[in-house]
C-alpha cells in the first residue's frame, strides 16, 4: 500500500493555478523530498495532504483512505517550518501536551518523551520554557512533540531550518530512526545537500507541475542533485 497517493490534484486561487494535475506516489517506510523554487507549489501540496486547504480537483489519499477524512489522519504528524507554542509552558510540558493529544498512556508518554529528549540533545532543557529557548533549540522541541507515538506519516516542512551542523546532524538521525520502524517521511526543504544526504526519493515542482520523480541516484545519473535540481528548473523554464 501507498503511504501518500496524490491523483490529478489541482488547486486554483482565483484565476491562478498553483497545483496542475498533480500526481505523486510515495511508498510506505521511505524518506521522500520534494523539492522545487519558491512559488513551486510544495507548500500547497503539504497544506492539500493535511486538508488545510481544499483541491479544486483530484483526490489524495493517506494509507489508502481519503485525506479529509478523520482516520486518514490518526497516525500522521506534521511540524511546520516555523514550530512555535505558548511561550510560558515548559519543554517538558510542551511535549507531556502532544503525547497527552496522540492518546500515550503515562508510563509511554514518560518513555518516549525522555528518549526524544536524549535524542534531540535537549536532555537537561526540559525545565526550560518555550520562550527562553533559540530557534535551534525551539526546532528540535517541534521535531519532538512529531516523533512521539511513532507515526505511520510524517511530514516535515524545511526542517533543518535555523539548526547548526550538530542539529541538522541530530534530526537526520531522528528520520533515519523512524524510517527505519517502517515510517514514511516527507521532507519538504531547500537544503539540497542534506536531501541528498537522507532521502530515498524526490520530487521536483515548478509552477504546479511535478518535472521528475523517482530514486534520486538513477534520476541524476551521476550528478549530484544540485546540478540535476539545476538543470530540470533551467530546462523547464527555457521550455516555456
Amino acid at each position: 500500500m501507498l503511504a501518500i497517493e496524490a491523483k490529478g490534484i489541482v488547486k486554483k486561487y482565483s484565476k491562478k493555478t498553483i497545483l496542475d494535475d498533480f500526481s505523486l506516489n510515495i511508498e510506505q517506510g521511505s524518506i521522500f523530498g520534494i523539492l522545487g523554487p519558491n512559488g513551486a507549489g510544495k507548500t500547497t501540496f503539504v497544506k492539500s495532504i493535511l486538508d488545510l486547504i481544499p483541491i479544486s480537483k483530484g483526490e489524495i489519499l493517506i494509507n489508502g483512505v481519503k485525506h479529509h477524512l478523520p482516520a486518514a489522519r490518526t497516525r500522521l504528524s506534521y511540524l511546520p517550518e516555523k514550530f512555535s507554542f505558548y511561550p510560558f509552558y515548559t519543554v517538558k510540558n510542551v511535549l507531556n501536551f502532544y503525547a497527552s493529544m496522540k492518546g500515550l498512556s503515562e508510563k509511554i508518554a514518560k518513555d518516549e518523551i525522555e528518549k526524544a529528549l536524549i535524542e534531540l540533545n535537549i536532555k537537561g532543557q526540559e525545565n526550560q520554557k518555550v520562550k527562553t529557548l533559540s530557534k535551534g533549540q525551539l526546532q528540535r522541541v517541534g521535531i519532538g512533540c512529531v516523533v512521539i507515538g511513532n507515526p505511520q506519516v510524517l511530514i516535515l516542512d524545511e526542517p533543518f531550518s535555523g539548526l547548526d551542523p550538530i542539529g541538522i546532524k541530530d534530526i537526520k538521525t531522528v528520520i533515519n530512526n523512524i524510517s527505519a520502524k517502517g515510517s514514511t517521511v516527507l521532507i519538504n526543504s531547500h537544503i539540497l545537500a542534506e536531501i541528498e544526504k537522507i532521502t530515498n526519493e524526490v520530487a521536483i515542482l515548478d509552477n504546479g507541475k511535478c518535472l521528475a520523480k523517482g530514486n534520486l541516484k538513477e534520476l541524476a545519473k551521476g550528478n549530484n542533485l544540485e546540478d540535476f535540481f539545476y538543470k530540470v528548473i533551467k530546462e523547464s523554464g527555457e521550455a516555456v
